[in-house]
């Protein structure tokens, strides 16, 4: 039990008298004139009679109850089937024997309601031995909203506008709308609901207090569910009550209308409106809370059993107060009833007169129908939180199973990734800038780029370049081909104008496909991407062909490292990629730059070198220029950045650029380029579980990303074979004790010297090596081996700040 529930208990004490427990100073209503003290007496006498004389006399009123429904509208007993409270007979063994938190935080606002805790036990086992439901079910949507519609027009407001024909008229229309879906219902219903209009009329004319009318209106409809009850007795009075202002809008225009209106006292109810307006205010009120709640109850019995079980807390709780919520429901209607037909029995004069005494009972009941309201509208919104979570956690397992089943074509697919929300026109054309249907891509091999609204300008340029390329590869093959953007935003976070800009500002330079909008990416569907192909933050390219089946979960990394050569794209050939590939120059520069390239088709010697250190730049270049100089060989250099540290590395390239110190990539997008391609080998490779092959690319691969990140570095090559690469300290010592190794030359030539005394100075060094994977990359290896010495690696989990855009894929 909810400790703020139960201290609420503990701080009531009620007279151990029965007869006093109804009338003592814990129901401040006893201080005044309470029009509600006959309804309690009423109860108390009915109650007693039920009872043995003896018992009355030893025991408490209430005294031990063994009846399990009584129990659980007593606030003894959670329950946990739904429909048994809403559809059950009243003998339901579900119910059974627990203290019931509701009853307790209902009653917290006790001292401003109608009744005390204790009044709302008596009058609830009343209520509950007028439930003897059999079996009848009504869809009780239909009638309700007939209701709202009549509620919504018979107001005062409508009866003195000036256009109120118009009203009637729109009135006419949503009846017609009704009229087709409800003709047998109200067939079936409309002898019942005469019944409780002609009951709630009479006995609101006799004097009866509210309590007893509910009783009998109860037993008038004993024997079906909870909401149908409440439907039909709302009903019962909109048609009472919707006659009354039906008059009031048309009888100056009508004779006949004028005729009835004048048995009715409606013209002088009129004329004095303006006194009595207060008066209609909070009958609107009042008719709008039993409204709100009306609709809370009857989304309870909607809900789908198959995501929201009866032991479900939230339900169980919400069910075990139904009953209670209809009886005041009722209540609040007899009491708007109560005070029409004052009026139309007794003149305005008593209307007026009355209307302190009324205005709080009306203002009582909006509170107490308010409470309830707020606490069932808790109670469903925890349910269709609960719903939605099994609901998507149903689609996310079936979004799977969705790739191991033969389809016939794409569309079941792309619709479920494109269109859940079956927009006619879910994609933008960026050829003819033009919406179109997913038609365009049946039975087409379909690219789906997924990323974020963050791709730089950089990326989308190097990717159309190689998209522009691969179509026209692709018409040569005869292959049907098309690529889709598939913008993913955070589901969490409110969609701005800043980043509806970026969309259309992204969308407008790519000649492909895009979807029309992000909100057409469900949220269910982001997850799901997310779970299947490890989207985070950083782009993929998922392969699918023309019946819907997985080539790639991420054919990005060969689109980098390959280009268009990589088409189509699937993991079959970048697989024959991989196995056709070796260490060489080409593989780290291909297409980049035709300098590197005329250089190695010249057979020069060629350092690349990398970071941010511009005291080793200068060490270096100006050591290996006099080391080649003094070894007579043809030796360029070409700086190639660092993977982050943008500032630092622009810097760089100034400063090369001022001292002449070496050749330079001037285009920075190029050194993205770069390092993108690099991690790209070692994501393919882990995409493709070869990480941890002993092959001498991935070792390479691994070396080269791991001195990135420690600092300064350096690669060897003579013509397209690479001979070494290395850290930054042992790259520069090799040149510097050019004259410790020169004497080796002769005999084993400039290549293996410098190699062999470099890893020498390797060995000594003992340099740790280190990776890092942003969180955004998606698929993050379990385990690595070291290039170096080949055991696995430690993890380790790092925050990082490098006061700029940092990350291997980040664009410069």
């Amino acid at each position: 039990m909810d400790q703020s529930l139960s201290n609420y208990t503990n701080q009531t004490s009620p007279s151990t008298n029965p007869e006093k427990r109804l009338l003592t100073a814990t129901n401040p209503l006893t201080t005044t004139a309470n029009p509600f003290t006959g309804v309690v007496n009423s109860a108390m006498n009915q109650l007693q009679q039920q009872l043995p004389h003896q018992q009355h006399q030893k025991q408490p009123l209430m005294g031990p109850v063994t009846n399990p429904v009584a129990q659980q509208l007593l606030g003894m007993s959670p329950n946990p089937m739904h429909q048994q409270l809403l559809m059950a007979p009243k003998n339901n063994p579900m119910l059974n024997s627990t203290i019931n938190p509701m009853t307790q935080q209902l009653n917290q606002g006790e001292r401003n309601s109608i009744f005390s805790a204790s009044d709302d036990n008596v009058i609830m086992k009343q209520v509950l031995d007028t439930h003897l439901p059999d079996g009848t079910d009504v869809d009780v949507k239909p009638l309700v909203h007939i209701v709202e519609d009549i509620l919504r027009h018979a107001t005062i407001k409508a009866a003195i506008d000036e256009d109120a024909s118009t009203s009637l008229v729109a009135h006419a229309d949503v009846g017609k709308s009704h009229q087709t879906n409800t003709v047998v219902m109200l067939n079936l219903l409309s002898h019942i609901i005469d019944k409780l209009a002609c009951e709630m009329s009479f006995k609101c004319l006799t004097g009866g207090d509210g309590h007893s009318i509910a009783l009998s209106l109860f037993h008038t409809v004993g024997n079906y569910h909870w909401d149908a009850k409440l439907a039909l007795i709302l009903a019962a009075f909109a048609l009472n009550y919707g006659e009354f202002w039906l008059l009031a809008q048309i009888y100056s225009s009508n004779q006949l209308a004028k005729s009835m209106a004048i048995l009715k006292q409606v013209p002088m109810i009129m004329e004095h409106s303006a006194p009595l307006k207060p008066r209609f205010d909070a009958l609107n009120r009042l008719i709008h809370s039993v409204l709100e709640l009306t609709q809370c109850i009857i989304q309870f019995k909607e809900l789908p059993s198959m995501y929201v079980s009866y032991e479900v807390p939230a339900m169980a709780r919400a069910l075990n107060i139904v009953p209670t919520a209809v009886y005041w429901n009722v209540r609040g209607i007899i009491a708007c009833a109560a005070q029409i037909t004052s009026l139309t029995s007794m003149g305005h004069e008593y209307g007026i007169s009355s209307s302190d005494m009324q205005s709080w009972e009306v203002s009582s009941l909006v509170h107490k129908i308010n409470h309830l309201l707020e606490f069932l509208r808790k109670q469903l919104e925890e349910c269709h939180r609960l719903i939605e979570e099994r609901k998507e956690m149903d689609f996310r397992n079936s979004f799977n199973q969705l790739f191991d089943t033969v389809h016939i074509d794409n569309m079941k697919i792309l619709k479920i990734l494109l269109n859940l929300r079956d927009d006619p026109l879910p994609l933008f054309d960026g050829a003819t800038k033009q919406r179109v249907s997913l038609e365009v891509l049946r039975k087409r091999n379909v690219l789906l780029l997924i990323s974020g609204l963050d791709m730089s300008n950089d990326e989308l340029s190097i990717l159309e370049q190689i998209y522009s390329e691969s179509r026209i590869q692709g018409s040569r093959m005869d292959t049907l081909y098309d690529l889709v953007w598939v913008p993913i935003v955070d589901p969490y976070v409110e969609y701005t104008d800043a980043m509806h800009r970026r969309f259309e500002e992204m969308r407008s330079t790519m000649p492909w496909y895009s979807v029309n909008h992000p909100s057409n990416i469900d949220r269910v569907v982001k997850k799901s991407i997310g779970d299947r192909w490890h989207f985070r933050n950083k782009p993929i390219l998922v392969v699918l062909d023309p019946q819907g089946r997985e080539l790639s979960p991420n054919a990005l990394h060969m689109m980098w490292i390959w280009g268009s050569t990589a088409f189509p794209f699937t993991t079959a050939r970048e697989e024959a990629l991989w196995r056709d590939e070796t260490w060489r120059l080409e593989l780290l520069v291909s297409g980049m730059d035709p300098t590197i390239l005329n250089w190695v088709s010249e057979g020069k010697y060629i350092f690349l070198y990398g970071g941010d250190d511009i005291e080793w730049i200068r060490k270096f270049t100006n050591n290996a220029r006099a080391m080649a100089t003094a070894a007579r060989i043809p030796l360029e250099m070409a700086y190639v950045g660092k993977s982050k540290k943008i500032e630092n590395v622009r810097r760089a390239i100034a400063t090369i650029n001022v001292e002449k110190l070496s050749y330079c990539w001037q285009d920075t997008s190029l050194m993205w380029y770069f390092w993108t391609r690099i991690e790209s080998m070692l994501f393919s490779k882990i995409q493709l579980k070869r990480a941890d092959d002993q092959d001498l690319i991935m070792l390479q691969i691994k070396k080269l990303l791991s001195y990135d990140k420690d600092g300064s570095w350096a690669l060897l090559c003579r013509g397209s074979q690479i001979l070494t690469n290395g850290h930054g300290s042992t790259m520069l010592q090799t040149p510097i004790d050019f004259d410790l190794w020169k004497e080796h030359i002769p005999s084993r030539g400039f290549d293996l010297s410098f190699k062999d005394y470099h890893d020498k100075l390797h060995v000594a060094a003992n340099n740790c090596c280190r990776f890092e994977f942003p969180i955004g990359a998606g698929r993050i290896p379990e385990g690595m081996r070291c290039p170096e010495c080949h055991r696995l690696m430690e993890k380790y989990i790092a925050f990082l700040c490098c006061h700029d855009q940092t990350g291997l894929l980040e664009p410069y």
